[in-house]
């Protein structure tokens, strides 16, 4: 141990053991999966991370060896752990200066958001220069400010390589294009069997496995095509599990975006259509299954049955808005003669 902490000294990493683990230190390799709980802290105490607690949920960082993550001081760091160890890691501002971009990822994740939400338009290291706002206070400060950190880890378990299904951000493009498939077969089959919500995690996952590759592309080349070709039934998938959860604005905007490019696509009308008329858009909705009518007629006993539909729902509201209304008048005329002149 001693050896192993002159190392870490040596390259700017200071360890402090707070619990021994169990057993020797595992035999680290690349491929390895760790997973493990951390605190992130300023040296004064100042807490960025826990991901016990990420916006009220617990969220265990999982960790491919060798797949050049962002921040190589976690890997250079667990790899001198014993599973159940808990220690702090000290380290200087050589292995730190990107944390707020790491930290930024880790935070879009914990409420769902594309990890790469803000960090689009420019790589890691000249987005860390150039103070591009991070969306969060702390993180803009240290942006602007690199500080040495403490990372507080305690190592929770060590997967060998191979005894493991890689999850998708793990995966070389080769294996994220060979993924989608079977990825996509996975939500057809839990749509089948009713779980609409895993169903629409399956599809998005897929949609979000194209879509980094397609950000590699130019946008109108062959290859940045063929992904959005790809894309495109996903993503109606996607929009009918979000219109069966009730998830209407995103169906709205999900198919808007993909009739801008597909000007003859009759499921996203369709889709459209049953959003607007969900959300009050009458005009809007029968535009859209005009559309629909128009390029596939042989849909019309499907637009009928869903223009009856919402026909239905708009003289319903009508009837509660005219009772409110009479309510409010009834109300108002009550209140008005029990007023004393």
């Amino acid at each position: 141990m001693e050896e192993v902490a002159l190392r870490l000294a040596a390259d700017g990493i200071q360890k402090k053991v707070l619990s021994p683990g169990n057993g020797e230190i595992p035999f680290f390799i690349d491929g390895t999966k760790v997973m493990f709980h951390y605190r992130s802290s300023l040296c004064d105490g100042t807490l960025l991370d826990d991901s016990r607690n990420m916006n009220g949920k617990s969220n265990p960082m999982e960790l491919i060896l060798g797949k050049k993550f962002k921040l190589p001081v976690w890997e250079d760091v667990v790899t001198t752990m014993k599973v159940g160890e808990v220690a702090d890691f000290t380290c200087d501002v050589k292995h730190t200066a990107l944390y707020p971009l790491v930290s930024q990822s880790l935070r879009n994740i914990s409420v769902g958001k594309d990890p790469l939400e803000g960090q689009r338009h420019c790589c890691g290291i000249a987005q860390g220069h150039s103070h591009h706002s991070l969306g969060h206070g702390d993180l803009n400060r240290l942006q602007v400010n690199p500080q040495p950190l403490v990372f507080t880890i305690e190592l929770l378990e060590v997967l060998s390589p191979g005894s493991f299904p890689l999850e998708t951000w793990a995966m070389t493009d080769e294996e994220k294009l060979a993924a989608v498939p079977h990825i996509h077969e996975e939500g057809n089959a839990l749509f089948k069997q009713g779980d609409v919500h895993k169903a629409a995690e399956k599809y998005y996952n897929a949609i979000a496995c194209l879509k980094n590759l397609q950000m590699k592309e130019q946008p109108g080349d062959k290859p940045w095509i063929k992904l959005d070709l790809m894309i495109t039934p996903l993503l109606l998938n996607y929009c009918q599990c979000q219109l069966m959860q009730g998830q209407y604005y995103e169906v709205l905007d999900h198919c808007s975006s993909l009739l801008n490019k597909y000007e003859d696509n009759v499921k996203a009308y369709f889709k459209r259509g049953k959003a607007h008329a969900a959300v009050w858009n009458e005009t809007q909705a029968r535009a859209d299954f005009e559309k629909v009518l128009a390029l596939d007629p042989s849909l019309g006993p499907a637009v009928a049955k869903e223009i009856r539909l919402m026909e239905e729902r708009l003289r319903e509201k009508e009837k509660e808005d005219k009772g409110r209304y009479r309510n409010l008048f009834d109300y108002s005329s009550t209140s008005a003669a029990a007023t004393p002149n």
